[in-house]
Formats: structure tokens, sequence, C-alpha cells
């Protein structure tokens, strides 16, 4: 492998979709190619979303892998501000954080990006 990386961004490989249950935002994010599954089973990371949503949710993140849905979910607790009756943030219910989330930039190694044919962060 080389030590090379290549941008890929989150939004050209997967889709996603959001929602909400009391203060916790759900999101689900979808390979786009049953290939890609791997590739955000390892780059999109609990830690990785953690930190990409530091400072907009205040509890923790709970990642679960549905590998033949070729999926992730993520439960983002403390991102509604209490939840919809009760939150004075513009969108209470959650729907942003799908788009939020495929804003990421992953770091994919040059190599396996080719072999992928992964498209390169624009």
């Amino acid at each position: 492998m080389s030590a090379a990386t290549v941008p890929v961004r989150l939004l050209d490989v997967a889709h996603a979709r959001s929602g909400d249950k009391g203060d916790t935002a759900n999101v689900g994010l979808i390979a786009l190619r049953p290939e890609w599954y791997p590739l955000l089973a390892a780059h999109v990371t609990r830690d990785r979303v953690v930190e990409h949503f530091r400072g907009v949710i205040t509890g923790g993140v709970v990642r679960y892998e549905l590998p033949n849905l070729l999926a992730l979910n993520f439960l983002l607790h403390g991102a509604l501000g209490g939840g919809g009756t009760l939150s004075l943030k513009t969108d209470a219910q959650g729907k942003v954080y799908s788009t939020a989330l495929l804003r990421l930039v992953l770091d994919v190694d040059a190599d396996e990006a080719a072999r992928l044919a992964l498209p390169a962060a624009r």
C-alpha cells in the first residue's frame, strides 16, 4: 500500500437518512455500492462521528453495524436540545443530521481508492 491518501467525500459514496426520538437523533448511513460498505465500516467510526459533531451534541454516540443492509446506524444522544416539544433549536427533529454527516471527508489510501473506483473529493 502506498502512503498517499486521497480525500473522498462521504456524500459521494453513501446516502443517509435521519430522524429522532426524544433528545436523540438517529442517522442511518448506507453505502451506494456493496463494495464500498467495508470502507464505511472502517473509516466512519464512532470516534470520528463524535469528533465531527463536537460542540453540536451534548451526549454520547452509539454505532451499530448492519452489513446485511450495507449500512451503519448512529444514535446521537443529546442532539436535539430536549426534543421536538422542548427544544429551541431550529431543527428539533434531527432531519439535518444526515446531511451534516455526509459532509465528512474521508482520507483513503490511494491504492484502495483506485481499487474501489472511489470518486475523489472535488
